[in-house]
């Protein structure tokens, strides 16, 4: 997956990680089941962010695929995904699409790529499901070449209740703590945010982002 460049060693997954692994292979038979309500929130969303990719490009928890049909011809793609189940279905989507695309099994905390070996990496849907988020950023900056892309979408951090009682409950079961705002950690690991879209009555963050040069 990483071209001609070494991989990184790959480390034993944590208890949480496993069990967030474990989680999406239980969901992966039905989760496209859901792609009509994702587009009516979020609508257009993928497209546009995938069509931004440019170069040798990481698609980091590629889920079933639901992407790569949106990259450009020209991106070089890689693509991870923690969970086997996901990535099965991820497989059978590029044969479907005829899509070139290096698909792997991948931590998000631990990325199995030497530092700047990417253009672009894209992340959708998928940072609240990291039980790091700041560590999964903190990967993204790193295999990132300096100048490149950070292109994500997810939700925000909850603030009112009681869905922030929810989230609180939850975050204490979490490696990390609660889920926060994605733009705000990427900032905090070294991102400068290009462009900022609030979706879906302010729910979603849609960021464009780079790793300064």
């Amino acid at each position: 997956m990483g071209g001609d460049r070494p991989e990184r060693p790959e480390r034993p997954l944590d208890e949480h990680t496993e069990r967030t692994r474990e989680q999406w292979d239980r969901m992966s038979a039905g989760y496209d089941r859901g792609a009509g309500a994702e587009r009516w929130i979020i609508g257009d969303t993928r497209a546009r962010l995938c069509g931004q990719a440019r170069g040798r490009t990481l698609e980091v928890a590629v889920g079933t695929g639901r992407n790569l049909a949106f990259y450009p011809d020209d991106v070089e793609l890689t693509a991870v995904d923690l969970s086997p189940g996901m990535l099965s279905k991820a497989r059978a989507e590029a044969a479907r699409l005829g899509r070139r695309v290096g698909l792997g099994e991948g931590d998000a905390q631990n990325l199995p790529f030497p530092d700047g070996s990417f253009d672009t990496v894209v992340c959708t849907l998928a940072l609240c499901s990291i039980p790091d988020q700041a560590a999964g950023l903190a990967e993204m900056y790193r295999v990132l070449r300096p100048g490149g892309g950070l292109l994500i979408v997810d939700h925000i951090e909850y603030t009112r209740a009681p869905v922030r009682w929810i989230e609180r409950r939850r975050g204490r079961r979490r490696a990390a703590g609660p889920r926060r705002r994605p733009m705000d950690v990427a900032v905090e690991q070294g991102f400068v945010v290009d462009r900022h879209d609030r979706l879906a009555l302010g729910f979603f963050d849609r960021v464009a982002a780079h790793r300064p040069e």
